[in-house]
């Protein structure tokens, strides 16, 4: 018999319809700001009670404050073992049983060959090494238990060719291969695996980004960001809002394990 069986429609008292994510504890890193805090209001708004990690203290505490009661925070630097460790023990008396691994940084727009290793190797700490460990560290309590959700984000841009950024895609195209496989050994105890690729979000990430490159090619940040969106079917980029909405819906998909969702407003990615 399956430890992951498909769940009822929940039914709060007096047979309203409970919030989806009720009763469950939610861990996200990087949730201090940007995608990370949009991902935890949408937690928050289907019932759940968050907990935002980040290396910034102050970040954390505003936007708990904002986002309310049903969110605490923990600074947890992800790429560093003793930081998660540290996390793991905190929450020892918490059920998580949800765990985004959004915590991420862009590193270089260079290329290849005027990258250093540091940022380099910066860009594989935080990407890559902090969903490793955090997995690590969350995943005993959820196996234990015969149930729970990791979803990682990762990139469009890890599955097309984003020229100057080989880092961040080399990085996000191995928190997929992370997930897909990992999906395998825990999915029969009980756990769903899952990586959501968002394409470019507005945001001040993107326009880092874009103003980066303009001063790069020379060309004006209207014409970098431009040419970064010409790709997408709708012609936009996609909102923290709908990846935070993104987030929630795969959480209502108890059959999805070993995927990778794309949202990017229709960007091709292969």
């Amino acid at each position: 018999m399956s430890r992951h069986p498909t769940p009822p429609s929940p039914t709060a008292a007096g047979g309203e319809r409970a919030a989806p994510l009720a009763g469950r504890t939610a861990l996200v890193s990087g949730g201090g700001s940007g995608l990370g805090a949009a991902i935890a209001r949408a937690l928050v708004s289907d019932g759940a009670r968050v907990v935002i990690t980040g290396r910034d203290e102050r970040t954390l505490k505003e936007t708990s404050a904002r986002l309310g009661p049903a969110v605490t925070h923990r600074v947890c630097d992800v790429s560093v073992p003793s930081d998660v460790a540290e996390l793991a023990e905190c929450l020892a008396d918490e059920e998580v049983s949800v765990l985004v691994n959004n915590a991420g940084i862009a590193g270089p727009v260079a290329p290849l060959t005027e990258i250093a290793t540091d940022e380099w190797d910066e860009v594989f700490d935080v990407n890559v090494r902090g969903v490793f460990l955090m997995c690590r560290a969350f995943l005993p309590g959820m196996t234990a238990r015969g149930t729970g959700d990791v979803i990682n984000i990762a990139s469009v841009s890890g599955k097309r060719p984003l020229l100057r950024r080989t880092p961040y895609c080399a990085s996000k195209m191995a928190v997929i291969g992370l997930t897909t496989t990992l999906a395998g050994e825990v999915g029969p105890l009980g756990v769903t695996v899952n990586s959501l690729s968002p394409g470019p979000v507005s945001g001040p990430r993107m326009a880092r980004n874009f103003r980066l490159e303009a001063e790069r090619t020379g060309s004006s940040y209207e014409a970098a960001e431009a040419a970064f969106v010409s790709r997408a079917a709708l012609g936009r980029m996609v909102t923290e809002e709908e990846v935070g909405a993104a987030v929630t819906a795969m959480l209502r998909m108890p059959g999805l394990c070993g995927a990778d969702i794309d949202l990017s407003a229709g960007m091709v990615a292969r």
